[in-house]
């Protein structure tokens, strides 16, 4: 197979595992944290090439149920009001707990952030935006952004 049909490929198959490419929610960490991508990867615990690799099609998917799992923290992260306000105290202390972190991942859980963290964003949220907005903004999002639709219709239903 040729190399872009393989690219191709793999970039649909990320979509079909992932919600969508890997390399548009890599890009988006890198942006939100103004960070590298080879800190990205230290973060992440994945070799830089490895993330490359990943993020530009050539490999489908992310071998390490642990790295995945530090990503999805990463991003709900991105919801805390303070790293949102892009306070870079937060936004490296953020960074950090997720690099030190020790996830493990089971069949019935795979550790997307601290309880505490989820409150906070939820009520967040709900402080700036009515219940109607939450649904219909989730209702907008969903095939595009399905994980932030899913965190907007919590929020609502939180409320």
């Amino acid at each position: 197979m040729e190399d872009h049909k393989i690219v191709q490929r793999n970039i649909a198959l990320q979509k079909q595992w992932y919600g969508e490419p890997l390399g548009d929610r890599v890009r988006r960490l890198v942006v939100a944290f103004d960070i590298s991508q080879a800190f990205l990867a230290e973060v992440l615990g994945i070799s830089a090439p490895m993330l490359s690799q990943v993020m530009s099609g050539r490999r489908a998917k992310i071998g390490n149920p642990v790295v995945l799992a530090k990503m999805i923290m990463l991003e709900r992260k991105i919801l805390v009001p303070a790293v949102a306000a892009g306070n870079r105290e937060a936004m490296q202390a953020a960074l950090e707990d997720v690099r030190d972190s020790k996830p493990t991942v089971g069949r019935d859980n795979i550790p997307v952030g601290a309880v505490a963290d989820d409150r906070a964003v939820l009520a967040a949220l709900r402080d700036i935006a009515e219940d109607e907005d939450l649904g219909e903004a989730a209702k907008r999002l969903d095939e595009d952004f399905p994980a932030l639709a899913d965190l907007l219709r919590r929020a609502k239903a939180a409320h």
